[in-house]
């Protein structure tokens, strides 16, 4: 599988898992579920035979048997070959080696902010924070949990990953709804000047707007 095809990390859970053993996609679908990968991994049936359809067709994984349990239909097990063992390798090896660049929708977010006001923003990151606790203290409390069971670290480390992840998020968003609310974030006089004419006469004209930024904005070289 060319490296430009790699955009679906189920495809990388499915190479996974079977390396481990054959399985059939449903008691794939059921052990990530059950260690909680469908937490890294976005996961549902539909997806997830489309995702074996492509790995038999880019021969990575192949059918090694059928099974049937009672009336149910017949359910096909899968295994890897060696080029899928190869690409799993290769595949993982990128991921860990290279920083993707991608696009977070609160990082689009922050982009476009001045579209609303200093006190909405404030307190709408408010309840932002509030969430990002939640989340987190859920997050430490299944690495607790897993740390408890003496699962080793290893089995965890998207978890790790998550907890850093969203303590860095709770700093940012924290910081930045303190320095609006407080006045000492850099332009936010500005912003709620314009956000109060906005609010007073509809959007504001093209002319205006450009000499209230005329100071924040350098000249072009």
């Amino acid at each position: 599988m060319a490296a430009r095809s790699r955009s679906n990390p189920l495809a990388l859970a499915v190479l996974a898992l079977l390396w481990e053993r054959p399985m059939h996609p449903y008691e794939m679908s059921m052990t990530l579920r059950e260690r909680r990968k469908d937490e890294s991994v976005k996961l549902n049936f539909g997806s997830l035979y489309s995702v074996v359809d492509s790995l038999v067709k880019h021969g990575l994984i192949e059918a090694s048997s059928t099974e049937r349990d009672g009336n149910r239909p017949t359910r096909t097990v899968y295994r890897l070959t060696d080029a899928g063992a190869t690409e799993a390798i290769d595949w993982l090896t990128d991921l860990v080696r290279t920083p993707a660049k991608e696009f977070p929708q609160f990082e689009a977010a922050l982009s476009f902010l001045p579209l609303l006001g200093p006190d909405d923003v404030v307190r709408l990151l408010r309840l932002r924070q509030a969430t990002l606790e939640r989340n987190l203290a859920t997050v430490r409390g299944g690495v607790a949990d897993a740390q408890a069971m003496g699962l080793p670290a290893i089995f965890t480390l998207e978890s790790a990953y998550e907890v850093a992840i969203l303590s860095a998020e709770l700093d940012f968003v924290v910081g930045l709804a303190t320095s609006i609310a407080d006045g000492s974030f850099d332009g936010v006089h500005l912003w709620r000047e314009l956000h109060e004419r906005t609010m007073a006469g509809g959007r504001l004209d093209p002319d205006e707007l450009a000499e209230a930024l005329a100071s924040y904005v350098p000249p072009p070289p």
